[in-house]
């Protein structure tokens, strides 16, 4: 209302002005609000966008170590399948294997890619780490409720390649005979009977199985063979005709190696030199660098080479002196009771591709007849070493000569 001179009361402004600055302050409050609201998004958005950056230079950095990590596991492994003691201690030093036997085994049992040779050949040694690592590598595997021959070759013989030497056989099949036995304590009496029983499985597997023999070890002899080897007494015959029937029914295979490719180390050769081989569909001389080693004959182009050209195993094999025109220092070596059927060897074509070898025999030339004969004693000295006899006959004399309880 206004007053008789048509003005506001005095009190009537002072109201509409309080509610105008109210008003003013309520919107002032609510922008502030937005503002802060809007600055908080920002906030969030900055923090997700610096997040992000933080995750990708993680992500990528974590990514490099992990390909870094994977190039130098990777070169640790190709390391040990040329000089395996070299390859552990890469991975130890580059802190990607413990040091400790449990570990290392683990490694060796687990790990794919692995030379099996070159884990037979680490597992063989006989310090005491490689003797710890080869009990922790023979605990890894579980024998409970298997007979001898599905332990021993479809188990334990396909994790590695047996080595030549007696002597480390001899750790590894006592180690393997422990093991079986813990996981099987009702077969035998000791595990020297479980030891002697697992080489005459592995001879009877190759007398059954391998063309050239041709005398086949029988059931009758097979159990004949094996009186008297627990502890003096006999085991029970329908035992040992189960594992005759298993191996005669599926022979078992030395493993192929897992490596990728055919690196082999060559230390301590028997023999190694310059030699002249014959040619086998095309009769040409070529000279190669000639290992012989662990009962196989290798041969390279160059000394260099990593790689051999052809493997000839001497398994069954002969050598002996023969005459050839033009070349007087010729030495051969054939299968005397297959002669017509081709050696069991391979070779490396030009192209990379490992194929089986074309000789029936094999010539090779030496540059004089001292180098020849020398050679030719060699062979045969490579030939003619069986450990495994040797090894089950000094512990069949142990078990039969002990007393029966």
């Amino acid at each position: 209302p206004q007053g008789l001179d048509g003005a506001f009361p005095s009190d009537l402004c002072g109201d509409y002005q309080q509610q105008m600055e109210k008003l003013e302050m309520e919107n002032i409050k609510m922008y502030k609000k937005d503002l802060l609201d809007d600055i908080q998004k920002l906030k969030l958005e900055i923090d997700k966008v610096e997040w992000r950056k933080y995750a990708i230079f993680e992500f990528t950095e974590s990514a490099s170590k992990i390909t870094e990590k994977s190039k130098l596991f990777s070169s640790g492994k190709k390391k040990f399948n040329m000089e395996p003691r070299k390859g552990i201690s890469y991975l130890v030093e580059n802190k990607l294997l413990d040091e400790r036997a449990p570990a290392i085994a683990e490694f060796l049992y687990k790990e794919e890619g692995l030379n099996k040779t070159a884990i037979g050949e680490f597992l063989g040694e006989r310090e005491e780490l490689h003797l710890q690592t080869l009990k922790a590598f023979v605990d890894l595997h579980e024998f409970s409720d298997l007979n001898l021959v599905q332990a021993l070759s479809r188990q334990f013989l396909w994790s590695f390649r047996l080595p030549g030497e007696a002597q480390k056989i001899d750790r590894m099949m006592e180690a393997f005979a422990t093991r079986y036995c813990d996981c099987n304590a009702n077969v035998f009496q000791s595990s020297d009977t479980c030891y002697i029983l697992s080489f005459a499985i592995i001879m009877l597997n190759t007398s059954l199985h391998n063309p050239c023999v041709k005398d086949k070890t029988t059931l009758e002899r097979f159990i004949s063979m094996n009186r008297g080897i627990n502890n003096g007494g006999d085991l029970p015959d329908e035992l040992l005709s189960k594992l005759y029937e298993s191996i005669h029914s599926e022979p078992f295979k030395i493993p192929e190696d897992d490596g990728n490719d055919l690196t082999h180390t060559f230390f301590n050769p028997d023999r190694e030199g310059w030699l002249l081989k014959l040619g086998g569909r095309v009769k040409t001389w070529k000279r190669r660098w000639f290992i012989l080693t662990d009962n196989c004959l290798y041969y390279f182009e160059f000394t260099t080479d990593k790689e051999p050209r052809g493997i000839i195993p001497l398994e069954n094999l002969c050598v002996r002196e023969v005459p050839y025109p033009r070349k007087p220092f010729c030495l051969e070596l054939y299968n005397p009771n297959c002669p017509r059927q081709k050696i069991k060897a391979c070779k490396t074509e030009t192209d990379g591709r490992v194929v089986e070898g074309k000789h029936q025999s094999y010539t090779i030339s030496a540059p004089s007849a001292e180098e020849r004969d020398s050679w030719i004693d060699a062979i045969r000295a490579s030939i003619t070493k069986d450990p495994f006899y040797d090894l089950v006959s000094v512990r069949k004399k142990k078990v039969i000569n002990t007393t029966p309880e």
